[in-house]
Formats: structure tokens, sequence, C-alpha cells
């Protein structure tokens, strides 16, 4: 099953890569604050989780079958669950 782009000439026009977008600057802003000693543990994470989000939504955006790209959103998914918990 091929995907309808007709209305979508880029990831960026996508409203859930823009709103992954802005998560990110959430988080590093968010992170900043974090004490030192977190640098390299929880901050780590939670940054290269947030940004894995969008990384994974432009990726999948990129190819060319329906599968690929739910496979692509789905681990966009799993980033955000593991966001969550970090947070909790």
């Amino acid at each position: 099953m091929e995907r309808d782009l007709s209305r979508v000439s880029s990831f960026r026009d996508l409203d859930v890569w823009k709103k992954s977008m802005e998560l990110s600057v959430d988080i590093y802003n968010i992170t900043q604050s974090f004490p030192s000693t977190e640098l390299y543990g929880l901050t780590s994470q939670l940054r290269r989780a947030a940004v894995s989000v969008a990384s994974n939504i432009a990726e999948g955006s990129g190819r060319s079958s329906t599968k690929e790209v739910l496979q692509f959103l789905n681990i966009a998914n799993g980033s955000l669950a593991e966001i969550e918990t970090l947070l909790d």
C-alpha cells in the first residue's frame, strides 16, 4: 500500500513533526536546570530520546511503503514513552 503525499511536500509540513521539534526544545530547556552530575545520565538520555522522536518521524516520511512509515512512527512513539518514564 503506497502513501498519498499530495498534500505533504516535506516532513516539515507535518504537524506531528513540528510538535516533536517543540518537545525537543522544551526538553533541552528543562534539562538545563538539571544537576551537572546528571549531564551524562538523565539529561543525555532525555535529550537523545526527544531528538529521536522528530528524527524518526522525518526518516519515516522519506520511506516509500506504509509498512516502513509505520515502523518509524512506532519507534518515535517508543521514544515518547521513554521520555514520559524518564520525566516520572
